[in-house]
């Protein structure tokens, strides 16, 4: 399937059909907004890695996944979707929805002992949405991004929108923050970091970035360590990384400088020059090969 990129109608344009799925007075769109979730969205492929099944699906139909463009072109489709799922109009997120679908669908992975599966089973589809809505709770929170229990409840249920756009039930996302806490006390005893999640953990902590891209090769390591030292206690053990409370302490004090920084205009257009040069490469390279986004 040849590679078009996610579009989206720009909020402030008057000649916008609808609001979308969310709209401007949701939660979803002001914790979306800022800046700091670039971290939250590295962060949550690190915990989606932790489920064996997805990330050897995620491996095993991306032959390319360790060519530097091809990495990059991965990356950026997942925020360009997330960003138009999140702010395009309802049209322009259902459109989207169905091309992942689409492309899932047709997808499987092979387990070591020779087991097939699709790449869209529920549970793995759960894990994915579940892996992005956590992320976004816990970097929002230790950030210092000013949102309430009740608010940081709220988001949490209007991502079920977005539960259901890759296709799953919206009657299993979880709907509050106590109810994504008691999804991952059930799920953690299926979950640990197979071969494939530590060559990808690897990769993204010492990326290959394409050519021309200084910034980006310079600021995409600490901006991959900060996410990962935000994952929970017992997702780095299973990594085999730090997991006392002194780590804990300092990643949250990472967040904070971090959305300081990003705060500071100049600092991050320089950071998106060099995504988008990232990207325009990822844009040709995608266009004339077709590569699937990752889960």
């Amino acid at each position: 399937m040849p590679y078009t990129p996610y579009t989206y109608t720009s909020p402030d344009d008057p000649a916008r059909q609808d609001a979308g799925l969310f709209g401007p007075d949701s939660v979803t769109w002001r914790l979306m907004s800022s800046r700091i979730m670039w971290v939250a969205v590295v962060r949550a492929l690190y915990l989606q890695a932790l489920h064996p099944r997805v990330i050897r699906g995620t491996l095993q139909n991306a032959a390319t996944i360790t060519e530097p463009v091809d990495a990059w072109a991965r990356l950026r489709r997942t925020r360009k979707f997330i960003e138009t799922r999140t702010f395009g109009t309802t049209a322009e997120a259902e459109r989207a929805g169905r091309r992942v679908r689409k492309i899932h669908e047709s997808l499987t992975g092979t387990d070591p002992d020779g087991t097939r599966y699709r790449v869209d089973e529920p549970e793995l589809l759960l894990w994915v949405h579940c892996g992005e809505v956590a992320s976004g709770v816990d970097i929002a929170r230790r950030s210092g991004l000013r949102f309430s229990a009740a608010d940081l409840d709220g988001f949490v249920a209007e991502q079920r929108a977005s539960a259901q756009l890759i296709g799953v039930d919206a009657g299993s996302a979880p709907v509050s923050v106590a109810e994504l806490d008691a999804y991952y006390e059930e799920i953690r005893p299926r979950l640990y970091a197979c071969d494939e999640a530590k060559q990808a953990l690897r990769l993204t902590l010492h990326p290959p970035v394409p050519d021309g891209n200084r910034v980006l090769k310079l600021g995409r390591p600490p901006v991959s360590a900060l996410a990962f030292s935000t994952l929970p206690r017992w997702a780095r053990r299973m990594y085999g990384r730090p997991s006392g409370q002194l780590s804990d302490v300092a990643a949250t004090a990472g967040l904070r400088a971090a959305r300081l920084a990003f705060s500071q205009e100049r600092v991050f257009l320089g950071a998106m020059r060099a995504i988008h040069r990232a990207e325009w490469a990822g844009d040709k390279q995608g266009s004339e090969q077709g590569v699937p986004p990752s889960l």
